[in-house]
């Protein structure tokens, strides 16, 4: 088209500005975990003068990393191996099933969304510490469920409310029971969608710091975010340190966008459409 050209410059040149500010932070932090205190001293902007992952073995090893990173696969894991497991159950019910207030449910689902953490915080922590459950794996991944399970149900549903009826009722002329929709029709077709929340939830819960810092008071049942935010006040004149510790828990991250990123895509888009 005439003058297209000129119209995908003015795109592309703000796009590629703000590239720019998103990588230069991750590339700033790599350079700095590189290098030694006294070369930080000297010139925190250059260049590393030699490739050395010393400060990341120390950050590892030394000071306790990789128990924080060990704490946080498992939170991970079990909060959104629970929230896909509820929110596709309640997003298959609320999307493919009709009963007695099933849209007033699906409203105050909605209407959980808006409640910021900070107003149920106080009472979250103290339900948990007469329950127990403060200082615990599963009071943190309870914490988590409770937390982004609206989410998940909202989106679940919307993808599950967009699959043609004539797939659902072909199934239960094959003799299957609203569990057997459940499990052998839907969780197949949602696929896409269980991976997009996934990821979205894991990401979530993985660089969450307030509600881990509140539910894991501890030192040795903090969470790898936790963890990276102690180091700052204990490394305050080590920032090398601190950057290798920063790096860790990018590291993670990055690598579930770089292998995901059109699974995440797809899965963000596959419900937006009917048929």
């Amino acid at each position: 088209m005439p003058g297209s050209r000129p119209v995908r410059w003015v795109a592309a040149v703000p796009m590629a500005a703000l590239a720019l500010a998103t990588i230069y932070p991750l590339v700033f932090t790599t350079n700095v975990a590189m290098k030694t205190r006294r070369e930080y001293v000297l010139d925190r902007f250059s260049p590393a003068d030699s490739f050395s992952l010393d400060n990341v073995v120390k950050a590892w090893t030394s000071v306790g990393m990789s128990r924080y990173f060990l704490n946080s696969v498992v939170v991970v894991a079990c909060s959104v191996a629970l929230l896909l497991l509820f929110g596709s159950m309640a997003g298959f019910a609320l999307g493919r099933l009709r009963f007695r207030g099933s849209s007033a449910l699906f409203l105050g689902i909605l209407a959980a969304l808006f409640v910021p953490f900070q107003v149920i915080m106080v009472p979250l922590a103290r339900t948990m510490a007469d329950t127990g459950l403060i200082d615990t794996y599963p009071g943190l991944v309870l914490a988590y469920v409770a937390q982004f399970l609206p989410f998940t149900i909202f989106l679940l549903t919307t993808y599950y409310a967009s699959v043609p009826s004539e797939i659902v009722d072909a199934a239960r002329i094959d003799g299957n029971s609203v569990y057997g929709v459940y499990w052998r029709i839907m969780l197949p077709i949602g696929a896409p969608a269980l991976l997009s929340v996934g990821v979205l939830n894991a990401l979530f819960c993985w660089n969450d710091v307030l509600v881990a810092l509140l539910m894991m008071p501890s030192a040795e049942h903090r969470t790898l975010m936790v963890g990276v935010t102690s180091l700052r006040g204990q490394y305050s004149d080590d920032i090398p340190t601190f950057a290798a510790g920063v790096l860790i828990a990018a590291v993670p991250v990055l690598v579930v966008y770089l292998f995901l990123q059109r699974q995440i895509a797809d899965g963000v888009t596959a419900g937006s459409t009917k048929g």
